[in-house]
């Protein structure tokens, strides 16, 4: 079978590649005349199909909203016009690209700011705007975990876990979470003595015992929607001193693994506090200027309030958040309104 590129040249492609820009240029055109949002997404495969189901779109277009796909061989200010662009790619260049896309396209909206996001794609980073917080009020108390980053050498850790005053079991995550599979593989690490087998760069945490349950917490925009998930499960001295070595876990929040129908523990399943949350969200979405993302929280085992953020992610698997097609497309619609009410005002 031949690529496109070794086929004969026949007059007959010059009119189909003429007749689809005249097709996608009247869609534009019809769009904006009946003042449809047009949204242009650059995401990888994998995004898109998890992300863009038929069912979104169908309810984007009745609600008025137009997804387009951006073609990444191509200019993007050749492209649209677009009211927003959605996007999650890597890479220097396209960070470039957008960045450059930005400051000659300011009326885009641009979902969201690429140097935004890059400061999630580092577990030194991503925590840090949670911890300069310091929340702490009548609905409870967040904090990150005390971690330890390293770099390079691995036959340092041993002295910097004992120098930093870690307590064991510690878990082991990849230091760049740039949303593959291998950034989300961690470990469990037991004893000292097996932390050189670790492979740096990767970021060392103490182990929190939070029965077993992790509350992810999805934000568009001011929406919310928390969702349990299994975690791993408590972890007591007896083991550490009996499992030694490093147990090395796949993924470990799935969609598979949803705790909202399971028969838990009513203390261990009760979700976070809404006005906990809808606090926390708002400081973060100041403080990473990002409006897309998740966080991964745990309540610390045999408390109430006391509550740690362990991850953040920039635009997560909505696709698994119930009812994310309504909350998504009327997060979309908002931001046309309120940037509509801005022009008017002036």
């Amino acid at each position: 079978m031949r690529l496109k590129e070794d086929l004969p040249y026949t007059a007959d492609e010059d009119v189909s590649e003429m007749e689809e820009t005249v097709s996608l240029q009247a869609r534009y055109s019809n769009a904006h005349q009946r003042k449809v949002v047009v949204v242009g997404y650059a995401l990888t495969s994998k995004k898109t199909k998890s992300f863009m189901k038929p069912k979104l779109e169908g309810l984007a277009r009745n609600k008025g909203i137009l997804f387009v796909a951006i073609d990444q061989n191509r200019p993007l200010s050749d492209q649209g016009p677009f009211d927003i662009v959605l996007h999650k790619l890597s890479g220097k260049e396209w960070r470039q690209i957008l960045e450059e896309y930005r400051q000659t396209h300011p009326e885009v909206t641009v979902l969201d700011p690429p140097d935004a996001i890059q400061h999630l794609h580092s577990r030194q980073s991503m925590l840090q705007a949670v911890a300069d917080m310091q929340l702490s009020e009548s609905y409870g108390r967040v904090d990150v975990p005390k971690q330890l980053v390293i770099k390079k050498d691995a036959s340092t850790i041993s002295d910097g876990v004992v120098k930093v005053g870690l307590n064991l079991p510690l878990v082991a995550k990849p230091l760049v979470a740039d949303g593959s599979e291998k950034s989300h593989q961690l470990s469990l690490a037991y004893d000292k003595y097996s932390l050189q087998k670790l492979e740096p760069p990767l970021v060392l945490q103490e182990f929190v015992n939070h029965g077993g349950v992790m509350f992810k917490v999805f934000i568009v925009g001011e929406a919310i929607k928390v969702v349990r998930r299994f975690s791993l499960p408590n972890v007591c001295m007896r083991e550490v001193l009996k499992n030694a070595g490093i147990h090395r876990f796949p993924r470990v929040s799935h969609a598979a693994a949803s705790a909202d129908d399971a028969d838990l523990d009513p203390h261990v399943a009760e979700l976070p506090p809404r006005p906990l949350l809808e606090r926390l969200a708002k400081e973060l979405r100041r403080r990473l200027g990002l409006r897309l993302f998740n966080l991964d929280i745990i309540r610390e085992y045999g408390t109430r309030d006391q509550y740690y953020v362990i991850d953040i992610n920039y635009f997560p698997g909505y696709g698994k958040m119930p009812e994310y097609e309504h909350i998504f497309t009327d997060f979309l619609l908002g931001l046309m309104q309120s940037k509509y009410k801005k022009r008017t005002t002036y």
